[in-house]
């Protein structure tokens, strides 16, 4: 044989291409393909040269190998296709239930004429390759009947997910590309299918099974990839195999773990201030356990519409270096769908450089109880030290010292309070998986009740003792406290002891506020005719008792009894700890705003803002360089007004849960329209609408418009260079439009249902992480940043 030889041998040619040399791979591994030849690129080259007679030689090869009365696919299998970053989609001839010698012969044939066509030249030139450089490989492989066609994805192209995406048609998967078909999807992620097409007609065991056997050859071959199968009825067969080129990788933000702090936006004064304090101290533990994380710490949370996100990104390499899933994080802070397993750890090679560390971090932490109480007493007294009112000649550069000395021992609370939560929640999951494994109810275990030194921490038991001081007086002086008559309470010579009952207890929960991570927040203290109220309306409901199991009542003897023992006196103790040090945290936080409030004042003394409160809309940069005398005469009126705007607007707007990469998303109002699709190319864009229906109306298409498709092959390819964004109303992920709009790196968006409906020249924003397309009519193309307004055409570009 000098062109044909069998896929199936341990040892290949170099000159069979990329498609070729990659099912060669799955058929290594042991994984199903219908029987393959291969008519290496030197039959091309020679043909070039020699015309029919190389055409006559490869068809007594194929005569001598083929099976008579089988029909066979004839594919490209280019040097330079599937490879970098250009997929030559639609460039190359793919002939399916081609029969007989002769017809395979003129299909090979027809495969190396369409390499020389001009529109594969234009291409090459586009990718910066020569046309000499082009080395055609066919591939001829046995035709398997298809009830189903269809691709995989071992990860999401889009987002760079870890999730399995499945794509299937009945029939041949040619539709997927060509046809402008819809295909159904599956998506499976955490081992369950978390997304399925409505009537599916495939069972979901044929889908687990492509599912299991995309992950294992993804496993196998040691890289994200992408299959095309075909499903008989009885067998599952894999027919193409391309890495995922382009793949975005790292950062993907998540707004659920931050929103369970400050749901809301976050003002400019604390994102500068106080986040950058806990980003530190999340940064150190993850050093103490696995050393050097080379996380940097201003990536591990941005700012989005002044909402913050945590870098999942960041924290999921940290995990994966210890064996463990890159979204552990996600499952330990419940942020999965139901019926998700729990991350298990399983360690590789990586993690033994890393076992020394770990078993020293866990001895460590075992030893945290003690120096936690120590450390408490020591920065209680830190803290107190900062209390009582500032002098009206306090320096602002005076006061942001004594701010950057408050900031710092908040680093040591948080730190404290971070690993107590950590902690606490590790020795409550022993306790309940113990108390589970003994047929007790969690849930109606006695831990925490009746517990004095833990209810000191709880303002509700003093404000039930303060209502009940308040029902006995005197009737008059009720009515007048209930209105929150603060002279009366300072003055009436019968509510001394009840005066002093109310100011021990400002002075022991004064410090609370509406948010206990966020010190624009006003404070009790400052509100007392509202504590009085609240005090006059306080209604103690006290819950049914219901007697719950106490540790003695579980009857274990031995090593048993000694763990339990164990694990119940850590719960409790870490509960204690946490309660301590958010306390702490909490009251070092109305430090802030005692400091920030006299540095506002002296703002307002200038005539530089309107109100004390407006400084919480400046950075904290900012006031440095007010008092180091560098802040260029910058108008912060003008500054505030225009932040006060954008944080309305960001509060006012659908917030993302999740945002990929550092590309800013549009801010799109709650009301606005949308229609939902399958997100194929990702990027934010915002235009106007042109819909194209065919020819002739290509010409009404200006540069930067948003390309509205029914569908796209091959022949709509020179739209797409004009294009911002593409929304076609059927296909998948390797359809025409959207594996261009990749290439092209714009947005896209498909099996977008009505989308041809869209009115022209309508103004929307098109998601391409999310599948999303919002109608803005009456709107301007803009999005707000932390800094000012930018255009969204510019964010995904």
């Amino acid at each position: 044989m000098k062109y044909l030889v069998s896929l199936h041998t341990a040892r290949l040619p170099d000159c069979i291409g990329n498609k070729a040399l990659n099912l060669h791979r799955l058929w290594k591994k042991k994984f199903n393909i219908p029987k393959t030849y291969i008519c290496t690129w030197n039959a091309h080259l020679d043909y070039q040269r020699l015309g029919n007679a190389v055409i006559d030689s490869l068809s007594k090869e194929l005569e001598q190998s083929l099976t008579p009365g089988r029909s066979y696919a004839v594919r490209s299998s280019a040097n330079l296709e599937d490879s970098g970053d250009r997929s030559f989609a639609g460039q190359f001839t793919s002939l399916l239930n081609v029969c007989g010698v002769e017809q395979i012969s003129q299909a090979i044939q027809s495969i190396w004429d369409a390499a020389q066509t001009e529109g594969v030249q234009v291409y090459l030139q586009r990718g910066i390759q020569p046309a000499d450089r082009l080395l055609m490989a066919v591939i001829v492989q046995e035709m398997v009947e298809p009830l189903f066609s269809g691709v995989s994805f071992s990860r999401n192209p889009i987002t760079g997910q870890v999730e399995t995406i499945v794509e299937a048609v009945r029939g041949e998967g040619t539709q997927l590309v060509q046809s402008g078909i819809t295909p159904m999807r599956w998506v499976s992620r955490w081992g369950a299918l978390l997304e399925k097409p409505e009537g599916e007609q495939l069972t979901t065991g044929v889908i687990e099974q492509i599912v299991l056997q995309t992950n294992r050859i993804a496993h196998n071959l040691k890289r994200d990839i992408d299959l095309e199968w075909v499903y008989d009825g009885q067998a599952l067969y894999w027919v193409q195999l391309r890495d995922i080129t382009a793949l975005m990788e790292g950062d993907v933000y998540n707004n659920q773990i931050a929103r369970e702090m400050t749901p809301g936006p976050i003002k400019p004064l604390v994102w500068s201030t106080t986040v950058p304090i806990h980003t530190h101290q999340w940064l150190r533990i993850l050093n103490e356990l696995v050393g050097d994380s080379h996380i940097q710490a201003e990536r591990l949370v941005k700012a989005f519409h002044y909402h913050a996100y945590y870098n999942m990104g960041q924290f999921g390499r940290v995990f994966a270096s210890l064996g463990m899933p890159s979204d552990s994080l996600e499952r330990m802070m419940g942020m999965l769908p139901p019926g998700v397993s729990r991350p298990k750890f399983m360690p590789g090679l990586s993690m033994l450089p890393k076992v020394p560390r770990v078993i020293g971090f866990i001895l460590d932490k075992l030893l945290f109880g003690p120096r936690a109480e120590r450390d408490y007493n020591i920065l209680q007294q830190e803290m107190r030290a900062f209390s009582g009112s500032l002098a009206a000649s306090t320096l602002p550069s005076h006061l942001l010292e004594r701010v950057d000395q408050i900031v710092h021992l908040q680093g040591k609370i948080s730190y404290n309070t971070i690993l107590s939560i950590l902690l606490m929640q590790i020795y409550n999951a022993l306790l309940r998986v113990y108390l589970k494994r003994h047929g007790v109810d969690p849930g109606q275990f006695a831990l925490t009740d009746q517990w004095e030194q833990l209810q000191a921490f709880d303002p509700n038991l003093q404000l039930a003792d303060l209502h009940a001081r308040f029902q006995v007086l005197d009737p008059q002086l009720r009515v007048r406290l209930s209105q929150g008559d603060l002279q009366a309470l300072d003055q009436e010579a019968g509510l001394s002891e009840f005066r002093q009952q109310f100011y021990q207890f400002l002075d022991r929960f004064g410090h609370m506020s509406d948010s206990t991570v966020d010190f624009t927040s006003k404070p009790w203290r400052e509100s007392p005719e509202l504590i009085l109220r609240l005090i006059s309306e306080f209604t103690s409901r006290k819950a049914q008792y219901t007697k719950k199991i106490g540790l003695q009542e579980l009857k274990r003897r031995g090593i048993g009894f000694l763990y339990l023992n164990l694990i119940y006196q850590r719960a409790r103790q870490f509960r204690l700890y946490r309660e301590m040090y958010s306390s702490l945290y909490t009251y070092t936080l109305m430090l802030l705003r005692d400091h920030f409030r006299a540095f506002g004042e002296r703002l307002v003394d200038e005539g530089l803002l309107p109100n004390w409160e407006d400084i919480f809309l400046l950075y904290r940069e900012e006031l440095n360089n007010r008092v180091n005398g560098n802040d260029d005469g910058k108008d912060f009126g003008a500054l505030v007004a225009k932040r006060k705007v954008e944080m309305e607007c960001s509060r006012n707007a659908l917030i993302p849960d999740v945002i990929y990469g550092d590309a800013i998303p549009p801010l799109i109002p709650a009301n606005a329209d949308k229609l939902i699709g399958t997100p194929t190319s990702r990027g934010y864009y915002a235009g106007r609408v042109k819909v194209v229906r065919g020819l002739s109306d290509f010409p009404k298409l200006e540069p930067g418009d948003v390309l509205v498709i029914p569908y796209s092959d091959v022949g709509w390819t020179p739209l797409f260079a004009k294009a911002g964004a593409v929304i076609a109303e059927s296909g998948g992920i390797l359809s025409h439009s959207s594996i261009i709009a990749r290439e092209y790196n714009i947005p896209a968006v498909v099996s977008v249902k009505d989308a041809m409906k869209l009115p022209e020249g309508a103004l929307v924003e098109v998601d391409g992480y999310k599948g999303l397309v919002y109608l803005k009519e009456g709107c301007e193309p803009a999005s707000f940043t932390e800094e000012g307004v930018i255009h969204a055409s510019s964010a995904g570009r």
